[in-house]
């Protein structure tokens, strides 16, 4: 298979993984061979902590992806026999010990939504369109949206979109705190360039220690939390003293 026909493509350099949905001409619509893909990279990339430490999930084409491909359901193609396996697929992306950034753009609907909020951080070009369309083809969430979402924009917020399937868009997105940034269409890569910086340049340690601290205790009292921080602490990271040294030096 060249890359060409790979459904999703993988580039790792300078500390960050770049995941690419390659299904321009479908709208990136997910099918199993999607999942597939995505399943065994995010094996390989959860054992990578010391090379890998941001995954950025991005797409070709006009849209980020416009849900699941419903001709791959009706086909009932041979995947794995676990009926929630895609769902796990995307609940290990989102507990990758790495910071997760969904890079979207054009459609983000549906499917495409559950795997945006799979990952740590929205990241959305202006034009990008949102929306849960799962009512109008009878379908509930089964990747984790009922979840995800009102965790995101509230309750009310997730109501609304899954009962109107209406389209949402990106500022609209932005102030229900769907997504992280929402930049111009012409500075999409620049700016996201500038974030995957700013990332890599911080504590690898830091970043794998907080994430799996806020995933572990999310849902705990502030009592359990405050515990739970104390006694699962992952301790400073091996090049503290070096970054400490910089203090006041450019």
């Amino acid at each position: 298979m060249t890359d060409a026909t790979k459904p999703l493509l993988r580039e790792d350099k300078d500390g960050l993984c770049t995941l690419t949905l390659n299904r321009p001409e479908q709208l990136n619509a997910l099918n199993s061979a999607v999942f597939l893909e995505l399943d065994a990279h995010i094996t390989d990339i959860a054992k990578k902590t010391d090379s890998i430490g941001c995954v950025v999930i991005r797409a070709n084409g006009r849209a980020f992806s416009a849900g699941a491909d419903l001709k791959d359901i009706a086909a009932a193609t041979a995947v794995p026999k676990d009926p929630a396996w895609k769902a796990k697929v995307l609940d290990r992306l989102s507990t990758l010990p790495q910071p997760t950034i969904a890079a979207v753009h054009g459609y983000c609907f549906t499917g495409g939504l559950e795997l945006a909020t799979s990952c740590d951080l929205i990241f959305a070009a202006e034009s990008t369109k949102f929306a849960d369309t799962h009512g109008k083809w009878g379908m509930v969430a089964a990747w984790g949206l009922s979840q995800r979402l009102p965790r995101r924009v509230g309750v009310a917020k997730a109501k609304e979109m899954a009962f109107t399937a209406r389209h949402y868009s990106a500022r609209q997105a932005e102030a229900m705190g769907l997504t992280n940034f929402v930049v111009p269409d012409d500075q999409y890569d620049q700016e996201l360039a500038s974030l995957v910086k700013d990332i890599l340049a911080t504590s690898w340690h830091t970043h794998r220690g907080v994430k799996k601290l806020l995933t572990d205790t999310d849902g705990l009292s502030i009592k359990d939390g405050l515990a739970h921080e104390i006694y699962y602490h992952p301790g400073r990271a091996p090049d503290l003293a070096a970054r400490v040294g910089t203090f006041g030096k450019k």
